[in-house]
């Protein structure tokens, strides 16, 4: 696992949310030069996005609760505690805009909104199975 993604508030992952996953795929292996491996996350199909080996961003489609939404980047933050950082969104004038939830073999994870209107996603990362 890489440090990012063990150091509270450091910036660990990014994922697009598109409704052409595929299109965006293509864009990115030819632009930046990105290679690709799709992976099932529990909620469909799920590319990550690496620059040599090194996992470095994902896309995934739009889910249907997320129909609507714009086509949109999502930086991830690594905190301690995911349920417990979301709690005090709230008191801090933010919004949870996405409760924590699990995602399997990755984490716990929410997206929230800062009193400004700026969307972040926050993460904690599950220990590497070896």
């Amino acid at each position: 696992m890489d440090e990012r993604m063990k150091t509270h508030g450091d910036f660990g992952w990014c994922d697009l949310m598109t409704d052409e996953p595929e299109k965006a795929r293509a864009f990115y292996t030819d632009v930046i030069g990105w290679t690709t491996e799709v992976v099932d996350i529990g909620k469909g199909p799920y590319t990550v996005l690496k620059t040599g080996q090194r996992p470095v961003a994902g896309i995934m489609g739009k889910p249907p609760e997320a129909s609507g939404a714009p086509t949109a980047w999502t930086a991830y933050v690594t905190v301690d505690d995911v349920d417990a950082r979301a709690a005090r969104v709230e008191g801090a004038g933010g919004a949870v805009i996405v409760a924590p939830v699990d995602i399997p073999s990755v984490g716990r994870m929410a997206v929230i909104q800062d009193p400004t209107g700026g969307v972040i996603g926050i993460i904690t990362y599950a220990e590497p199975v070896d």
